[in-house]
């Protein structure tokens, strides 16, 4: 597992390469299976691999979901805020768990943050997103994970640019 966090980077470049069944079985399978408070289980997942509709969610954003286009695949992370009041932070689990078990699978991947993120002066980018995919309203969008095969390559953080400063032992 360290070795996937080593070599993890947000990957914004994708090869024009289909995603084969196989491993989008095992990426449903880790989404499925993450943690959840109380084991409640307040996500939904819309895996999008149809072009045009990558290219429609490429706009849920005025900045930094662009790339999206270009990738295999696009997982829109939901949460129903009617059944857990930590929605949110299941949903990150899940989005976190997906892009490593893309690294492991030999994936690149980036999270395109949507909660709380415009899409024009008066429209946000999840009721852009609820709209494009008939997402109901209830169903909040978290993150879209994008995921292909990598056309750049980004070396690893260095261990000695690692923050250890923000570490502290019993106390702050």
């Amino acid at each position: 597992m360290i070795d996937i966090l080593r070599t993890r980077r947000s990957i914004r470049k994708y090869e024009k390469k289909a995603i084969h069944k196989e491993s989008l079985e095992i990426l449903k399978e880790a989404l499925l299976r993450c943690p959840t408070s109380r084991g409640i289980n307040p996500w939904m997942f819309v895996f999008v691999d149809d072009p045009g509709l990558l290219g429609l969610l490429a706009q849920a954003k005025e900045q930094g979901s662009s790339f999206l286009k270009d990738a295999a695949l696009g997982i829109v992370v939901c949460g129903d805020e009617t059944k857990s009041d930590v929605w949110v932070e299941d949903c990150s689990i899940a989005s976190i768990v997906v892009q490593l078990t893309a690294q492991a699978l030999g994936f690149g991947s980036c999270w395109i943050q949507i909660r709380k993120r415009p899409h024009s002066q008066d429209r946000t980018a999840e009721e852009y997103i609820q709209e494009t995919l008939g997402i109901p309203q209830h169903m909040k969008v978290e993150s879209i994970i994008s995921i292909g095969y990598p056309a750049e390559s980004k070396k690893s953080i260095p261990l000695e640019k690692l923050e250890f400063e923000k570490i502290r032992y019993n106390k702050y």
